[in-house]
């Protein structure tokens, strides 16, 4: 019960390329809510060469069995508001009127090329604060500037529930700040055009970094991350989501063992079913 076993893992020959990437955006998406079959929505993210990737990837199971998986992927072309290279963003799927569409929100990127010197070479800045929706599918993406969302921010919790987004925490280079954010997103899937609109709520919590796992349908918990650029949070959230609300509380804290306590890092992500591996 609490052993981790690893099994190996393949991709398949018709797969492409798919480079280490640290901090990129994934999510998990199916067709529809009812639907069974799943993939892996890869997005951005630092390769080993220290460059920002802007790439998307479709990754799905295409053979399992009892000694190993072999994975399939595909890179995806995408047309229209294609969004910028960045890490430390978020992209999620929400579903309204039979329809699905991917959500992606935040990050950061290099400067733009007009403004890096050799000095600055590898400096960074928040990414705009749009949210650009995407079809998986066709690979089409609209761009939408919401007032509500005044700064770039980046490394936040993002939790979806049918058409509707929350974003809560993260980090904002420009003021160096970890605001308590917590914002309402919600879209809605029409035969036209979409519609995207945001809603700025209250009782958000100061965090970034942090992992997120699913303990239920309307239950998530927020575990690590940090409170202060060198200072771990060491106290946990439970989230609860309603229809039309969103109920944020502290939970037990968890019994760390002495190396957590004491390392000034720590890293992770959810193992599924309110599981969390962390290092």
């Amino acid at each position: 019960q609490n052993h981790l076993k690893l099994k190996p893992a393949i991709f398949s020959k018709d797969s492409c390329y798919l480079p280490p990437l640290r901090y990129p955006a994934i999510c998990l998406y199916k067709g529809s809510l009812e639907s069974e079959k799943y993939q892996y929505i890869i997005h951005g993210g630092k390769t080993p060469n220290n460059e920002i990737s802007d790439k998307i990837y479709i990754m799905s199971v295409a053979c399992k069995n009892n000694k190993k998986v072999t994975f399939r992927c595909t890179e995806k072309d995408l047309v229209g508001d294609v969004p910028e290279a960045r890490y430390g963003h978020s992209i999620d799927v929400v579903y309204s009127r039979g329809r699905s569409t991917g959500v992606l929100f935040g990050g950061r990127s290099y400067m733009p090329s007009t403004q890096r010197t050799t000095e600055k070479w590898n400096s960074v800045a928040d990414c705009l604060p749009h949210v650009f929706l995407i079809d998986f599918e066709f690979g089409c993406a609209t761009s939408y500037i919401l007032p509500e969302l005044q700064d770039g921010l980046s490394f936040h919790v993002s939790i979806a529930r049918n058409d509707t987004i929350y974003i809560l925490g993260g980090h904002s280079l420009a003021n160096n700040i970890r605001p308590a954010n917590l914002y309402r997103i919600r879209v809605d899937l029409p035969l036209g055009s979409p519609a995207v609109n945001c809603t700025v709520l209250p009782g958000g919590i100061s965090v970034s970094s942090a992992i997120l796992t699913q303990t239920n349908n309307d239950e998530f918990v927020i575990v690590g991350g940090y409170q202060l650029e060198n200072q771990k949070r060491m106290v946990c959230n439970i989230v609860s989501l309603g229809n039309n609300t969103i109920e944020i509380s502290e939970m037990e804290t968890p019994d760390w063992t002495p190396d957590i306590k004491h390392s000034k890092i720590w890293f992770g992500s959810s193992m599924g079913n309110g599981t969390v591996f962390l290092g």
